[in-house]
């Protein structure tokens, strides 16, 4: 489960973004003010900070700057009505990984953290060989049983995210997301025909339908 800190006074704009953002794997902690902010950064370790830089109490930079201060790896993505070039450079001298001006889209800001996400996560192996099928996803080179496979760049991404997610269920959302950039302006009968064509091309490979939810590479079989 990814644990998503924001920090945003104005409310309605937090509910937004936590429902946009939260999920499944994700969970979104909301604070409204920089002393609250305080208290769930020292009570808790999270996978990626968001950070209104404009609070009644104070500016997000100084949460920002604490983290660093305290050796945090975090990624931090800032948010802000301000958008001068100077105030983008602070920021980021500051130790933010991203910089997002207001008013965005909701789209926008998911690829984002979507991007930050995939960056701070552990380095998979590049190479794999499960039940007959060896994936190298560094040299783009696929086989089935020694016989090589074809795969189009989607389908080599949509492979990628089931098998280091193996035994897991991934919601359709994630893989519109995922596999697309975004998701947010693709047919998702996309994502039926990419799964259809993945199989076809694979064979016997493990690839379950989760009805209602999404796909998993089923283990244990």
């Amino acid at each position: 489960m990814k644990r998503i800190f924001l920090l945003e006074d104005d409310e309605a704009l937090g509910k937004g973004i936590a429902m946009a953002l939260a999920g499944p794997e994700r969970t979104v902690i909301q604070a409204a003010s920089i002393a609250r902010g305080r208290e769930t950064l020292a009570a808790a370790q999270f996978d990626l900070c968001i950070l209104d830089i404009n609070l009644p109490d104070g500016s997000g930079l100084e949460l920002l700057r604490a983290l660093r201060r305290n050796g945090s790896p975090t990624p931090v993505i800032l948010l802000t009505a301000n958008d001068l070039e100077l105030d983008e450079v602070t920021g980021l001298e500051a130790g933010a990984d991203d910089y997002i001006t207001k008013p965005f889209s909701l789209a926008v800001l998911r690829a984002r953290v979507n991007a930050q996400l995939r960056r701070s996560a552990p380095a998979q192996p590049e190479r794999m060989e499960l039940e007959g099928f060896t994936f190298d996803f560094g040299r783009l080179e696929f086989s089935r049983n020694g016989e090589p496979i074809e795969l189009s760049k989607t389908e080599q991404r949509l492979l990628r995210l089931l098998v280091e997610n193996r035994g897991r269920t991934l919601p359709r959302e994630r893989l519109l997301e995922s596999v697309w950039d975004g998701g947010e302006f693709v047919d998702e009968n996309a994502l039926s025909v990419a799964v259809r064509r993945l199989r076809a091309k694979l064979g016997d490979a493990p690839i379950r339908t989760v009805y209602g939810v999404g796909y998993t590479w089923e283990v244990g079989r």
